[in-house]
């Protein structure tokens, strides 16, 4: 097979494959929508047909934006009624990337959902180039494999990337929650009050860190047990040492031991850990360097070594 031939039938199998994506979304709608339609009849018989729907954007940015965004809403929403068991999931993984709104889920589908079609109509574009193009175009073919990728993997690497650098804040500022904590309980403050105060003090250094902090507050003024509001601290931050503050603040309080004296145990542990890690990647610094000192700095060395007696030889040859 030659390069045109490889190339064509590249193109059938996408051209394919975004047809048969394209089915499969359409079907799925006008399930979505019949079994929406046997609901909301079934809910109009039993309220008098009365219907009672709010609107879902606020018309403030536009009446493009405004349809834009129903529009991605609409789409999130029959991803999301098409597979529910992993709304409560993706809502997990976008309260730790710092996307805290009860709609995020139904966005982020509806923006993978537009993403995919997006990328199948710019494969369906680009496949007239492939084809018209004598001995194939590789360039058009390279561009909508680029299109696809990003369309099928963009926006969980975005997620995944955000979800990254927010813990990995969370990890830096962890041990100086402990710390503050420590401090105040032993200054007198019960845990609650300790961690409000915490709150106040770290809104500058932490931002992101803080805003699961007032989440902690409103939910123990709010009246929820101690133990499950720290839990689900912990299952927002997603760090292993949120997780264990939270195990042990809970065996704590079942076994009935001190709070000041179980926090004071953990900080130390905290910053032992923290050291530890610093030393790794201390130690680790060397065998990374390894490879810029050979590609980079080992050449422009014995450039600047070799150089003058390179020099010096080619002028004695050159007199001789």
């Amino acid at each position: 097979m030659n390069l045109e031939t490889i190339i064509y039938v590249v193109g059938l199998v996408l051209t394919v494959g975004a047809l048969g994506g394209l089915a499969i979304v359409g079907a799925g709608e006008l399930r979505v929508r019949s079994l929406r339609r046997s609901r909301l009849s079934g809910a109009a018989t039993g309220s008098g047909g009365r219907s009672r729907a709010e609107p879902l954007v606020e018309k403030t940015g536009g009446v493009v934006v405004a349809q834009v965004l129903s529009t991605v809403r609409r789409l999130g929403q029959q991803s999301a009624v098409r597979d529910p068991a992993k709304v409560s999931v993706l809502r997990s993984r976008l309260t730790q990337a710092g996307f805290y709104s009860r709609e995020a889920p139904v966005i982020f589908l509806g923006v993978k959902a537009v993403a995919l079609a997006l990328a199948t109509v710019a494969v369906i574009l680009v496949l007239p180039m492939m084809i018209n193009h004598k001995g194939g175009n590789l360039g058009a073919l390279a561009m909508a494999v680029a299109v696809s990728l990003v369309a099928l993997y963009g926006p969980d690497k975005v997620l995944d990337s955000r979800k990254t650098t927010r813990e990995r804040e969370y990890s830096e500022g962890f041990p100086d929650l402990l710390d503050l904590l420590v401090a105040s309980v032993e200054a007198g403050l019960s845990l609650d009050a300790a961690v409000t105060r915490v709150t106040e003090e770290l809104e500058r250094r932490y931002p992101n860190l803080t805003v699961h902090l007032r989440f902690l507050v409103l939910e123990l003024r709010a009246g929820r047990a101690r133990k499950d509001a720290w839990t689900a601290f912990a299952e927002r931050l997603g760090i292993e040492d949120a997780r264990a503050l939270a195990t042990m603040l809970r065996q704590a309080e079942d076994m009935g031991t001190s709070l000041g004296e179980t926090l004071s145990v953990f900080s130390a542990d905290m910053r032992v850990k923290r050291m530890l890690r610093a030393e790794e990647k201390a130690l680790g610094l060397s065998a990374k360097l390894t490879v810029p000192l050979i590609l980079f700095i080992f050449p422009a060395l014995l450039g600047s070594l070799m150089l003058p007696a390179i020099v010096r030889v080619m002028r004695i040859m050159a007199n001789g």
